[in-house]
Parts: structure tokens; sequence; C-alpha cells
């Protein structure tokens, strides 16, 4: 059976290599052209995410915030654990905290400017999660939930959804902000304001997360 697979697989390689791909050449732009013409901004993918494919990404918000609260309400009635091992070497918690000043740098810049160059608000929030789990196993975890309660940054996590939600219901009964200049920083009508909100979500979803799992697993 393994020759068999090894068989196949050679076959497709070899017919890569041999047979031409079909759509190399023939590529129209017009589609591509439609969506930033229709969005104002020049990252069509943004432009589907946000108008053409506006109510999947609604619920693709909400599955998100769903995944948060599941979290919670699966280990609530877990122990807390005991001991939480955490990076205690000097050079890995300098490296820890200078990957996290890159990742939140990134994050910020892919928010703001998810509209213009690729990137947009659910990769910020990524960069953002990353910056707090690689804060979180260099840190106190008391501290890491001091500063997520301080902050009531489950309130802002819940504020975010909401108004996500109800531009998205403004954008798909036909009420927009003006486009501006395409390739402007102030274009793209509500555009980059739905970027910047879902980052915020997607950033502080994986703050609860993963203060949650070094409550109920550890860490390391």
């Amino acid at each position: 059976m393994k020759w068999l697979y090894i068989a196949a697989g050679i076959a497709l390689f070899v017919k890569f290599l041999i047979m031409p791909n079909p759509t190399a050449g023939g590529f129209d732009l017009s589609i591509v052209e439609a969506v930033v013409q229709d969005s104002g901004v020049p990252n069509a993918v943004s432009g589907i995410i946000f108008r053409n494919r506006l109510y999947d990404t609604i619920f693709e918000v909400i599955v998100f915030t769903i995944a948060i609260m599941g979290a919670h309400f699966l280990l609530a009635n877990e122990r807390p654990f005991c001991s939480i091992y955490q990076f205690r070497d000097q050079p890995s918690i300098v490296l820890a905290q200078l990957g996290a000043t890159i990742a939140a740098i990134v994050g910020v810049e892919l928010a703001i400017r998810g509209h213009l160059s690729p990137g947009g608000g659910f990769a910020a929030g990524v960069a953002g999660g990353t910056a707090i789990g690689l804060v979180s196993i260099t840190s106190s975890s008391q501290w890491m939930e001091s500063i997520y309660q301080r902050w009531h940054s489950a309130t802002w996590e819940k504020i975010s959804v909401l108004m996500f939600i109800v531009l998205a219901v403004f954008t798909l009964i036909g009420i927009e902000l003006p486009h501006g200049e395409l390739g402007a920083l102030l274009s793209g009508g509500v555009v980059p304001l739905l970027n910047i909100l879902v980052a915020i979500k997607v950033a502080l979803g994986s703050w609860a997360v993963i203060l949650v799992f070094i409550r109920y697993r550890g860490l390391l």
C-alpha cells in the first residue's frame, strides 16, 4: 500500500510539471478592480471581508465570542492549577519581551493600515494576542490578571463586538461613510473602523483565553 501512495504522489508531481496551469495568463482583474472601486480600499481582501461577505464576518466574530465563553464555561468547575512554571532565565525574558514589543507594533500597524496593505483586523488581533502571550510566559499570572481587571478588558471586548455589529448592520442596509481618496489613510468609509474593532476583539479575546488556560492548565 505504501508503494501505491508513493506512485500516486510521483504521478501527481509529474502532472504538475507537464500539464500547464489552465488559469495562467488568462486571469481577469475586473473582479478585483470592481471590489476596490466599490469598497474604496486598495486591499481587495478587506473589501471582500467587510463588504461582499460581511454576513460571514459578523458570524465569525460571534463564533469567536462563543468560543471564549465556552472556554470560561468548560473550565469554571475545575480547580486552579497549583504551580505555574514560567521562564526565569534572563535571555528568554529579554527575547520574549522584544518579540512582544514587535508583535504589538505590527498589530497596531495592521489595524490602522489594514485597508491599504496586506493585513487587517484578524491579523492585527492575532499579532496583539501573540504579544500578550509572550508577556504571559515571562510575567506573573496575578499581575496579568490585575491588569486585565484594571482596564476592564472584558467590558471593552463586549463593546467592540456590539459596535462591530451595529456598524455592520448600518453598512448592510446601505448607510455608509464617505470613501474618501483611494489609498489615503482616512479612506474606505467604515472598513477601517471595522478593522480596528475586529483587532480589539480578537486581541482582548485572546487575552481572556490565555488567562483562563494559565489559571486552570498552567503555562509550561
